[in-house]
């Protein structure tokens, strides 16, 4: 692998670059070998480590076993076309580069481990018996990009329809409809379509009998309430008993990513509102953090507090909404009815502040699209006295009630190991009693200056306390938005730098050149100087992130999106398998998932 003097792993860079984790570093380098590694200098603030594709398995396994600093989760795995990429000079030779992001949960710690691969010999070995929820990723990877995973147990489309052609995130792949030919649907189009919704147990690694009995198979999906979306779930069933099942999505699949290569910076931020719709705000937090990480943007603090504010809001009616539809799951209908009454008061502040309701696309690079206006504070007021109330009902009407406790006590149950070996995060990981919130552990835009508590479970996460941790959340973010209610900070809504979108209108009127400048910024949008970046925040759902590669250009090079409910509906069988149907029911309401955060 190609590497100069300023790539080497070596202890002065390791001191300028002064990352958490140099010993780990440090520990690698030694075992491996000094000539397989180089340092990656980017925005990311964790260290990026290129690595020989031959060491790949061992470098892994040496990481998830290190016994003071363990990397025991396998936060997200992903793929990179640099085949168009410009500003590439200080990289090693690669077309394609694979990244694996791993997460030391008990130390609060990431690395990026990168392997470069040449378009002729796109093999590299799948990492599934290291990390079981890889599997998905690596699937997910080679429908993208054609990367073939060896030895992968099962390496099928799982988001692309089984006839599909292509490779729809190679660069060379169209990235809008008008750019591709006219597609007719033929009687062999028609007839191919038709036998591919065929269920052949053998495919999905199922049998259906044994010697003295046989089973039977049920589609729950994908259109059935319970199921929260276009969400199909493939059951093989020994009477009420799941045997096995197999999840099986991809039907609201969208391209999101592929469409952040084609929009400005600028406007592609009403995109992610719409990747976790019920997050409105909270989602568009992690992808303006990291594209101000790029271009070195740092906002005033009435931005950053007005940013949490608007997020505990719509965190605050996503849990309702997940709370209400859960124990409607489980038989009790009328909470559903008193929670949108709720949610529709939280609107009512949101949309006194944006404009807008569940999408507002309100955040901007460098600030947010207008200052809060007169009478914002009666709003919220109204609301922080109105929402307490009403979950103390919810609490004493439904959770405690019994029948709903047999329902989820002890229902879909798994410990901390099994949440770190399929990526689980957010109130899902805290049920088993692990601490790790990103807005604690790790705060942005300015939650270390708020009061608040992290809701903790006993150490088993089960259905129950699913729920019970999101209750806690609600009245922890009622307490941020009291803060943010009595201490809104004074000054600009926007930040005075030259890439902010859109700049200051006024400055318009004072010459021509900052009239073509805000012209210019609105239709093209700013040139984000050359880097990558990463951002995770604590969305509704558990964690959620956005890696963005700039090129020095008007557009993202590159946009990864790590959504918490891919992970979580990965880990289903591993969970479900052995409980009876019902229980399958319970368990997917306890998830709170949605499937535009799944396929993105």
């Amino acid at each position: 692998m190609k590497k100069t003097n300023e790539q080497n792993l070596n202890p002065e860079t390791l001191k300028e670059k002064n990352y958490q984790d140099n010993l780990t570093i440090q520990n690698i380098y030694q075992k491996f070998g000094k000539k397989n590694f180089f340092l990656q200098s980017t925005k990311i603030n964790s260290p990026v480590i290129w690595v020989n594709k031959k060491q790949i398995l061992q470098i892994l396994n040496f990481l998830k076993q290190n016994e003071k600093k363990p990397y025991n989760m396998l936060y997200d795995l992903h793929a990179i076309d640099e085949r168009l990429r410009i500003n590439k000079q200080h990289l090693p030779k690669t077309d394609f580069t694979i990244f694996y992001h791993l997460l030391s949960i008990p130390n609060n710690l990431d690395i990026i481990i990168k392997v470069a691969l040449l378009e002729n010999n796109l093999h590299i070995p799948t990492v599934t018996k290291i990390f079981p929820n890889a599997n998905w990723y690596e699937r997910e990877t080679w429908e993208m990009f054609g990367i073939i995973f060896d030895n992968h147990p099962n390496l099928t489309h799982l988001i692309m329809p089984k006839n599909w052609q292509g490779y729809p995130l190679r660069k060379d792949h169209p990235a809008r409809a008008t750019e591709m030919e006219p597609f007719f649907l033929d009687k062999e189009k028609e007839n191919l379509s038709m036998r591919n919704l065929n269920f052949n147990p053998k495919e999905w690694g199922m049998s259906k009998k044994t010697k003295n009995e046989n089973f039977m198979f049920l589609n729950l999906g994908p259109n059935h309430p319970s199921v929260h979306g276009v969400f199909r779930i493939i059951l093989q069933l020994k009477g009420e008993e799941i045997i096995n099942c197999v999840p099986d999505i991809g039907y609201h699949h969208r391209g999101a990513e592929k469409m952040g290569e084609r929009q400005s910076w600028h406007n592609y931020i009403p995109y992610t509102d719409r990747v976790e719709y019920l997050g409105g705000c909270i989602n568009e937090m992690p992808y303006i953090l990291a594209v101000e990480k790029l271009a070195n943007i740092k906002v005033p603090n009435r931005v950053k507090v007005i940013r949490i504010m608007l997020s505990e809001l719509f965190r605050i009616n996503s849990h309702l909404l997940y709370i209400s539809t859960y124990i409607q799951d489980v038989g009790g209908m009328t909470p559903v009815f008193l929670a949108f009454t709720d949610r529709q008061k939280i609107y009512n502040v949101i949309e006194g502040i944006t404009g807008a309701r569940m999408h507002p696309a309100w955040f901007r690079i460098g600030g947010v699209a207008n200052d809060l206006p007169n009478g914002w504070n009666k709003l919220l007021q109204e609301c922080l006295l109105w929402i307490p109330k009403r979950l103390n009902k919810y609490v004493k009407l439904s959770i405690k009630n019994s029948i709903f406790q047999a329902r989820t006590k002890g229902v879909a149950s798994y410990n901390f190991k099994e949440a770190l070996k399929w990526g689980v995060t957010g109130s899902a990981l805290r049920a088993t009693g692990i601490n790790f919130d990103i807005r604690k552990k790790r705060p942005y835009s300015y939650y270390e200056n708020f009061e608040f508590e992290i809701p903790i479970g006993k150490g088993i996460s089960d259905c129950y306390s699913r729920i019970i941790i999101k209750i806690e959340e609600i009245y922890q973010s009622l307490r941020i938005l009291e803060q943010c209610l009595k201490n809104m900070p004074s000054g600009p809504y926007k930040a005075d730098h030259p890439l902010t979108t859109p700049p200051l209108k006024h400055h318009t009127t004072k010459n021509i050149e900052t009239l073509i400048t805000h012209f210019l910024q609105v239709s093209w949008g700013p040139v984000i100087p050359a880097n990558e970046s990463f951002q995770m925040i604590e969305a509704t759902k558990g964690i959620n992130s956005y890696y963005l590669i700039s090129d020095g250009s008007t557009m993202s090079y590159r946009t990864r999106i790590r959504t918490p409910s891919f992970p979580h509906l990965q880990q289903i069988p591993s969970v479900i398998k052995g409980s009876i149907l019902s229980d399958l029911i319970t368990y997917l309401g306890s998830i709170d998932f949605v499937m535009s955060d799944v396929d993105r």
